[in-house]
């Protein structure tokens, strides 16, 4: 009954020192946009045959936070975190045709409120 008992335990510390020692070797940085670059325009490969079309790509910032009390009363169901992100989208832009299909082609972009566009 003890040797049963020594054994999880002595298992429960392996795994504990294990976790702990994978949450340590990952670097003490802000991981929440690793791998995405800024908001900025980049050349549409897809679509540039003839002439170069551009189009906003990359990461704009995204934040938690306590849902404030005033707010948490008017939700029907009411979320302690609220979360708030903007997106990399088109601050300028113009329709263009490429092989019979009309693209926008990006001139300016900018993190702003998330929506989605057509091609």
């Amino acid at each position: 009954h003890s040797n049963i008992l020594l054994r999880s335990a002595g298992l429960s510390l392996l795994l504990l020192s294990f976790f702990l020692y994978i949450a340590d070797s990952y670097p003490n940085v802000d991981l929440s946009n690793v791998g995405c670059e800024e908001c900025t325009l980049r050349k549409n490969n897809v679509f540039s045959r003839d002439r170069p079309v551009y189009q906003c790509m990359g990461c704009c910032f995204s934040r938690a936070y306590p849902t404030p009390l005033k707010a948490m009363k008017t939700m029907t169901i009411p979320k302690n975190i609220t979360s708030e992100a903007t997106c990399c989208v088109a601050k300028h832009s113009y329709e263009t045709e490429v092989a019979g299909i009309r693209v926008r082609n990006h001139t300016d972009c900018h993190c702003s409120t998330c929506y989605f566009h057509k091609i």
